[in-house]
């Protein structure tokens, strides 16, 4: 498997907008350095620390957007998906308890990233959420801090559960 990243994007502030970045700074336990989530601002972030470190970084697939529009006619421009990072060539829900190199961080598929009623109440674009289930991305926890830039590769890694 060896995929590449299209799109980075970030939100500062929880609800804020997302705003696309060439590169960002992947720091372990913690987040993407500048996002919501680093500083544990997220939605997601009532939980505990554990919780907070499993949604450092979220991905989602540029074919499975390529797909709701061809099967729902619903269009998302980058970053409007509200996941961090965008890639193509890798299938995502496959990553899910295995290791994977994206850039220089290594990251480690937590949990499919299912798509909730936010997305489509704040893109007021009906049938946004179930045209994403199953294919709304994956959450991942950082594992090894790196750089992770548009046009860096996304590559499977052996890990002690292979």
């Amino acid at each position: 498997m060896t995929g590449i990243v299209e799109h980075v994007h970030l939100a500062p502030e929880s609800g804020a907008a997302v705003e696309s970045r060439e590169r960002v700074e992947a720091v372990a336990g913690r987040g993407l350095r500048g996002d919501r989530y680093f500083g544990a601002e997220g939605a997601f972030s009532q939980g505990s620390d554990d919780d907070t470190a499993d949604r450092a970084v979220t991905l989602i697939e540029a074919e499975a957007l390529d797909a709701v529009e061809d099967d729902y006619d619903i269009g998302l421009e980058p970053g409007e998906h509200r996941r961090n990072v965008t890639v193509r060539g890798v299938a995502l829900n496959h990553l899910v308890g295995r290791r994977f190199r994206v850039g220089e961080a290594v990251c480690e598929g937590v949990e499919l990233c299912e798509p909730c009623n936010y997305l489509e109440r704040s893109l007021s674009k009906r049938g946004v959420e179930d045209a994403l289930v199953h294919r709304g991305g994956l959450r991942a926890r950082i594992v090894e801090s790196g750089e992770i830039a548009v046009g860096d590769s996304v590559v499977s890694v052996a890990s002690e559960s292979d």
